[in-house]
């Protein structure tokens, strides 16, 4: 159940915040900068290096998968139009394949080929 509630605030979150991924990316590299060079003071509050190189090393992952899941979809676009074309395909020879069943076949027999047609 906390990972229900965790994933519906993270989306209000998300919806109150407003913000896009790169502002997120952009400023949390910033926030990793900003730690490092101001280490003594932070870490007085809490914030020590170990906290600061976790940090950077989430923001490497997030950036890591940000672009494999743009490979991704780079590589569905190009699927998705290959698919396009071959239903294209697929379609007109269906089409064709009907209108020939429909012309050589008694229509008794239209039910052997899938056509339900009564004409």
């Amino acid at each position: 159940m906390t990972e229900e509630v965790t994933q519906t605030e993270t989306k209000k979150e998300r919806k109150m915040t407003k913000t896009t991924f790169a502002e997120v990316l952009n400023n949390s590299k910033l926030m990793v900068t900003g730690l490092q060079a101001n280490a003594e003071a932070v870490g007085k509050r809490g914030i020590d290096a170990e906290f600061t190189a976790a940090l950077n090393t989430t923001v490497e992952n997030l950036e890591q998968l940000n672009s494999e899941q743009e490979t991704l979809k780079a590589s569905l676009k190009t699927k998705t139009a290959e698919l396009d074309a071959k239903l294209v395909t697929l379609n007109k020879m269906y089409s064709e394949s009907r209108k020939v069943v429909k012309l050589a076949m008694d229509q008794t027999r239209w039910l052997e080929f899938g056509i339900s047609d009564k004409r």
